[in-house]
């Protein structure tokens, strides 16, 4: 009997396969089954991040507690490009933004990062990968980034590993048309899952902050071999909406929207 997909998508730290049982936590029993009254027979989606999507049926529905069942894969896992975004948090609501739209857009992993003008010193961590998820189970993803700890630039920079390739996005380069040439043709090769993916080696996205990258952080990027330096066009652009502009440019050239 085949199964009709379902409404609601959970993100789970379970194994899945057919028949598998997964115990849900306090907090997800009560999501499922106080604020949207589901009940035993009904259908939630589960993904790890590792083995895919998977139709379940809620077994048990208690208050406090719960038990899932597996019972067919409706999607393979499909890994976003090998990115990362490295950005300086800001407000939080507009951290919340760029973490969310980072998901959406696919990164592998997220780098909170510590500038000499960085306006907000403080990032927590936890809240930052839950909304992660959040936004994964919202937008049909596979894959939830990791929400990396915030870190000094400077420590960053220097054990920036050889191979990945950095779109370094200056501000100070407004004014201009955007500009692209640093950036290779877009190469597809088949990833985990057997599917096309957007695969033009790693790299990394890096967004200045409120107050833009202090003079020592642009001349020590653009003397990095693995830095490109952009630009994002002919006005200077909000954090968070540098973030999305980055992403962008960067799937349309080199990832897997195209």
């Amino acid at each position: 009997m085949r199964l009709m997909q379902a409404k609601i998508r959970l993100y789970v730290e379970q194994d899945l396969a057919g028949g598998q049982p997964v115990a849900l936590t306090r907090e997800q029993a009560h999501y499922l089954f106080g604020v949207m009254r589901l009940g035993p027979g009904d259908r939630v989606a589960l993904f790890n991040g590792r083995d895919g999507e998977w139709q379940a049926e809620v077994a048990d529905a208690g208050r406090k507690a719960g038990t899932l069942m597996c019972r067919a894969r409706s999607a393979p896992l499909v890994l976003p490009p090998d990115l990362w975004l490295l950005f300086a948090p800001i407000k939080k609501a507009r951290t919340d933004f760029i973490v969310e739209k980072a998901v959406e857009m696919g990164v592998r992993r997220i780098v909170p990062v510590q500038t000499e003008h960085t306006n907000s010193e403080r990032l927590r961590q936890d809240r930052a990968q839950a909304h992660a998820v959040e936004a994964a189970e919202q937008c049909g993803a596979g894959f939830v980034p990791e929400v990396a700890a915030l870190a000094r630039l400077d420590r960053v920079l220097a054990g920036w590993p050889a191979e990945r390739r950095l779109m370094f996005c200056d501000e100070t380069a407004a004014g201009s048309s955007v500009r692209l040439d640093g950036l290779a043709t877009r190469t597809p090769q088949p990833d985990e899952a057997g599917r096309q993916a957007g695969s033009s080696g790693a790299w990394a996205i890096l967004i200045g902050p409120e107050g833009g990258f202090s003079a020592d952080e642009r001349n020590r990027l653009a003397a990095m071999p693995q830095s490109v330096t952009v630009s994002l066009g002919p006005r200077i652009l909000r954090a968070d909406t540098a973030a999305v502009a980055a992403l962008t440019l960067w799937q349309m050239q080199l990832g897997d929207w195209v």
